[in-house]
C-alpha cells in the first residue's frame, strides 16, 4: 500500500499597521490538521506567527492571560500590493510584517520532508498581502507542490484571492466537506474523513504549536443574530453546537496533558440557551475544580447574563468579560442591530458585579468608525458605559464583503476599498471621511487608555 500523503499546514504572516496576540490561533486549520492526522495522514505545521519559535533569541513577553506581542518588521505597503487601477491613497501609518523572520520560515521549510500538499489558512480579510507573501515563499521552496488556500480571506474575497494569493486553488466556506476531494485531486489518495463537524471530530491539533500559552475553544459555529456589519451569518448560515460533555473533555485535555491555564472561547453565542448548554458546561468545570482562567474576546450576549449565569461564570473561573453592546443609542430607530435595551444592560452589569467580578474585568464593546456615524453618539456611549462602572472598549469598524453594510461602506469610504482588502483595515478608519473626525477617534481612544491607567 502506498504511504499516505504528507500534508503541510501553514498559518501565514500578518501584514498590518498594528497587531497583537489576543488569543489568536488558526483554529480552523488546526481542526483540519487533526482530522487528517486522525486518518493516518502525516501532518506538519508551520506557524509564521509563532511567538515562541525555537530561533527566537529575545525574551518572549507573555502576560498572565497568555497574550503577548508578535515580533514585527517594518515593510513597505506599496511593495506588497499588486498593481492598482487607481493611485495608492496617502497613508501615513507604518506598515509591518508580524511574525517570524523570513529566514526562519525558509529554514523550517527546507529542513522538512517534501510535502505532497500544502494547506494555508487566512484570517482577517485585510491581511491578504501577508497570505500572498507566505505563499510566495512556499512556492519558491516547493515549486511543484500544490498550495490550497482557505479561511476568511479565501471565503469573503474569493475572486481577489484566486487572482492575487498565488494559491493553486482557493476554497470558499468550510474546508472539511471538500477535504477528501482535495486530497484525492492533488495526491491521488482516497481518504474517508467524514464531514460533519461536532462531537465526532477530534480536538484541534493545538499540540502542533511550539508552546501553548492558552487554548482557544469553539463550542459552536454560527450565531442566531445577523448584524449588518458581521459576516458570521454568511460564513456559517446555520448554527451547530458541540455537546457540553465534549467541550468539557477538550478543556480538560489541554489542561491536564499540556498544562494550559488560560482558555479563550471563540464563540459568538456562548450563553444563548444557557440553562441547556453553558450552565451544564460551567457546572462540570466547577465540579472538577480545574482552576482555569476563561476569556470571552468575541463578546457575550447581554440578555443572557442572568444572576445564575454570572454566578456560574465567576465560580468557574471567567476572568475577561466582554459584552456586545455596540452602542448606547437605544431608540427604536437606531440604524443597526437591536440586541439589548438599557435596562437589560444595567441588569447584566449588576449581576456580574454581584457575582464578584471587578469593574476592570468587564468591558462593553462599542462600534466606532461606521459609515456616517455621529461621533457624539460614540462619546455618549462611552459615558454611558462608564456610568455603569465598567470599561468601554472601542471596536473599530472593518468593512467586510458579503455583509449587509458592505455596499454602504463602499459608497461612504474615503478611498476605493474594493481595490485591495488592505484598504478595509480598521486602523485606517476607511469610512471616516474627515481628518478632524479621525483625530477625534484617536482622542477618544487615548481617553480610554488614560481612564484605564
Amino acid at each position: 500500500m502506498k504511504d499516505l500523503p504528507h500534508v503541510l499546514c501553514v498559518n501565514p504572516w500578518i501584514h498590518d499597521f498594528a497587531a497583537f496576540d489576543f488569543w489568536l490561533k488558526p483554529l480552523g486549520l488546526l481542526g483540519i490538521a487533526a482530522v487528517l492526522r486522525n486518518a493516518g495522514v502525516r501532518v506538519s505545521f508551520v506557524d509564521c506567527l509563532d511567538r515562541f519559535h525555537p530561533k527566537e533569541n529575545q525574551p518572549v513577553k507573555t502576560a498572565w492571560d497568555g497574550r503577548g506581542p508578535f515580533r514585527k518588521t517594518s515593510i513597505s505597503l506599496a511593495d506588497v500590493l499588486p498593481p492598482l487601477e487607481h493611485p495608492l491613497p496617502f497613508i501615513s501609518k507604518n506598515f509591518y510584517r508580524y511574525g517570524i523572520v523570513p529566514e526562519w520560515f525558509k529554514n523550517d521549510l527546507e529542513t522538512m520532508d517534501r510535502p505532497d500538499l500544502i494547506l494555508v489558512t487566512s484570517l482577517m480579510t485585510y491581511w491578504a498581502s501577508g497570505v500572498t507573501e507566505t505563499i510566495s515563499v512556499l512556492r519558491s521552496v516547493f515549486p511543484d507542490v500544490p498550495v490550497v488556500l482557505g479561511g476568511k480571506y479565501g471565503s469573503l474575497c474569493t475572486t481577489h484571492a484566486k487572482t492575487h494569493s498565488g494559491a493553486h486553488q482557493v476554497i470558499a466556506g468550510q474546508a472539511e466537506p471538500a477535504l477528501e476531494s482535495l486530497v484525492k485531486k492533488f495526491t491521488g489518495h482516497d481518504l474517508h474523513l467524514g464531514s460533519k463537524w461536532q462531537d465526532n471530530s477530534p480536538f484541534p491539533a493545538l499540540d502542533l504549536c511550539s508552546c501553548l500559552a492558552y487554548a482557544p475553544i469553539l463550542t459552536a459555529r454560527g450565531c442566531p443574530f445577523s448584524c449588518d456589519y458581521c459576516a458570521t451569518s454568511f460564513l456559517e448560515p446555520r448554527m451547530a453546537r458541540r455537546s457540553p460533555e465534549q467541550v468539557f473533555a477538550e478543556i480538560s485535555h489541554w489542561h491536564h496533558h499540556f498544562g494550559v491555564k488560560n482558555v479563550a472561547f471563540y464563540d459568538d453565542a456562548l450563553l444563548v440557551n444557557g440553562p441547556d448548554y453553558a450552565y451544564p458546561l460551567m457546572e462540570k468545570i466547577i465540579g472538577a475544580d480545574l482552576d482555569l482562567f476563561f476569556h470571552t474576546p468575541n463578546a457575550l450576549h447581554i440578555r443572557e447574563i442572568t444572576p445564575r449565569a454570572a454566578d456560574l461564570m465567576f465560580r468557574s473561573g471567567f476572568k475577561t468579560i466582554r459584552l456586545g453592546l455596540e452602542t448606547a443609542a437605544f431608540s427604536k430607530d437606531r440604524r443597526h442591530d437591536i440586541k439589548v435595551r438599557s435596562e437589560e444592560f444595567f441588569r447584566a452589569v449588576s449581576a456580574l458585579k454581584a457575582a464578584g467580578f471587578k469593574a476592570t474585568q468587564i468591558g462593553a464593546y462599542l462600534l466606532c468608525g461606521l459609515p456616517d456615524q455621529n461621533l457624539d453618539d460614540v462619546a455618549a456611549s462611552m459615558a454611558f458605559v462608564k456610568k455603569a462602572g465598567i470599561l468601554p472598549v472601542l471596536a473599530y469598524y472593518t468593512p467586510i464583503p458579503h455583509t449587509p453594510m458592505w455596499e454602504t461602506a463602499v459608497s461612504a469610504a474615503r478611498f476605493d476599498i474594493t481595490s485591495h482588502p488592505v484598504f478595509t483595515n480598521n486602523s485606517l478608519f476607511p469610512c471616516v471621511r474627515s481628518k478632524e473626525e479621525r483625530q477625534r477617534i484617536s482622542q477618544l481612544k487615548n481617553q480610554l487608555v488614560s481612564d484605564i491607567v
